[in-house]
């Protein structure tokens, strides 16, 4: 039976650099909807799970871009900075972060996905592919729910001080 009531949303802001991956489930876990469920809000069907991770082979449209706006609130072209720039290669796996980055800025960042990239420039420490204390991969960043380890609990910016000087 149709309603005709339109879903109440959290909105969320998102920060400077970060991943569509990091953003979509700050986005989700608020307004407790799964992938798909974001997917069919905005009318763009199952791409979200993909998106979340890095599966970005197609790219997403302009048109699925500007779907997705119209329900997380912030513009396509805002969501388009959260992706890869066009000829730009991406590392799926494994997930790489910075802790000294993540410290100032809780987030993932789309950069440090990108092939070309190992190292983190402002900090000149080499990027994590694991938990420095229990040696986990870590997971997809749109499940980085509590920005730790989701195996030993160390919090994503203390791991900084395992970074090796790039």
């Amino acid at each position: 039976m149709e309603t005709g009531i339109q879903p109440w949303l959290f909105l969320v802001e998102p920060y400077t650099g970060e991943s569509l991956s990091h953003f979509l489930g700050r986005f989700r876990r608020p307004n407790h909807l799964t992938p798909s469920g974001l997917g069919q809000l905005a009318s763009i069907g199952a791409v979200v799970a993909r998106w979340e991770r890095f599966h970005l082979n197609p790219p997403p449209s302009s048109e699925e871009l500007k779907d997705l706006a119209r329900v997380v609130g912030v513009t396509a072209e805002r969501l388009a900075e959260m992706l890869p720039p066009e000829g730009v290669g991406m590392q799926w796996s494994p997930i790489r972060l910075c802790g000294a980055c993540y410290g100032e800025t809780p987030c993932h960042q789309i950069e440090w996905q990108y092939k070309s990239i190992w190292k983190c420039d402002r900090h000149t420490l080499k990027l994590l592919a694991k938990c420095p204390k229990c040696e986990t991969k870590f997971r997809t960043p749109a499940l980085w729910e509590e920005d730790v380890c989701h195996r030993c609990r160390t919090p994503f910016a203390a791991m900084a001080i395992y970074q090796k000087s790039a």
